[in-house]
């Protein structure tokens, strides 16, 4: 047992009035179930399957049993699932244009197995149109695959941002392996570098760079515009496109503020995740590079907390970048 005041930091409450549970260093859990089945209907339905034989799509989840939850302990990520899910599906013949319908059963999606060993079992109603269903069964099943892996990388990212946070102890551990290593990880050429703000806090900087089939006062206004924001994040969100001006987005899970504004070509936030610390904020400077009929954009997130870096990088590809391409793919689609 370790002398009074020499213990790990993490352990130590008594400097705190509430004796708070710091970082979740604890045992801390969170139920992942509602957010779970809201996913796996955004991963699975819709699901396209075509081929030779003609063309299927997953078209509703019509059973979804089972729980998910993720716990922390000891700055460790525990996650549990298990899914029983029934999906129907319908396709077209290619030859003879012939309808038909059709069921895929998922009975044990769980952390005790291997997506690519989960059992997925394919089924037909009653008629002709056997060849669709050996095309569910072979294609089909390979994307149902893909679908629960996304699911996945979803829960273990996405859903955990921000409930573990290290120390300072721990971030100056993490400074000195990094910097007698040597190693510098990189992103398209882009340096990320280790900085340490304040003295709580170990923070990274992230940079990205992603090219949008979009002039640059365009893909500006997606960011700074109410009604495009909320079709891209696909929720209500308070935006006050101004100097000082407030940002609240997906649900709450993003909150900020404007706090610099150049139209066309660059914007500065204050921006954080719902889970990080309260009043922590990194600052993320928006670049807009016009490149004709397209904008190369360029991302600086400074100040993102060191255990959030590889979420908040995955935030910002799966819920900006490409609900953005998807809603200016809808845009060009609807002018065709």
């Amino acid at each position: 047992m370790a002398k009074w005041g020499q213990g790990d930091p993490r352990w130590i409450v008594e400097e705190r009035a509430d004796g708070t549970n710091v970082n979740n260093w604890h045992w801390t859990e969170r139920d992942a179930t509602s957010w779970s089945r809201s996913k796996l209907q955004e991963v699975l339905v819709g699901l396209v399957v075509e081929g030779e034989a003609g063309r299927c799509e997953i078209c509703e989840l019509k059973q979804v049993e089972g729980e998910a939850s993720c716990s922390s302990r000891k700055g460790r990520l525990i996650f549990f699932y298990e899914w029983n899910l029934r999906l129907s599906w319908k396709g077209t013949v290619k030859e003879s244009g012939e309808k038909h319908k059709g069921s895929i059963e998922i009975p044990n999606l769980s952390e005790e197995n291997e997506v690519d060993d989960t059992e997925i079992n394919v089924s037909k109603k009653k008629g002709e149109g056997d060849i669709l269903k050996e095309l569910m069964r072979t294609e089909g099943t390979t994307k149902v695959r893909e679908a629960l892996r996304d699911y996945l990388k979803a829960l273990k990212t996405e859903f955990t941002l921000g409930m573990i946070l290290p120390t300072k102890a721990a971030g100056q551990e993490l400074a000195a392996e990094r910097e007698l290593s040597g190693n510098t990880v990189q992103e398209s050429a882009s340096p990320h570098l280790l900085d340490l703000v304040g003295v709580k806090i170990p923070t990274v900087r992230i940079l990205m760079r992603e090219i949008f089939n979009s002039p640059a006062d365009e893909l500006y206004s997606i960011f700074t515009t109410k009604e495009l924001i909320q079709k891209f994040s696909k929720c209500p969100a308070v935006i006050e496109a101004e100097k000082g001006g407030k940002l609240l987005m997906f649900d709450g899970c993003v909150s900020g503020e404007y706090t610099e504004l150049v139209p066309g070509q660059r914007l500065v936030l204050k921006w954080r995740c719902r889970n990080w610390p309260d009043e922590h904020y990194a600052t993320v400077v928006l670049n807009f590079k016009d490149m004709a009929a397209e904008t190369e954009l360029q991302v600086e997130c400074k100040g993102v907390p060191v255990s959030t870096e590889d979420s908040t990088r995955q935030w910002w590809k799966k819920q900006y970048f490409e609900e953005i391409h998807n809603l200016l793919q809808q845009s060009k689609d609807n002018m065709d």
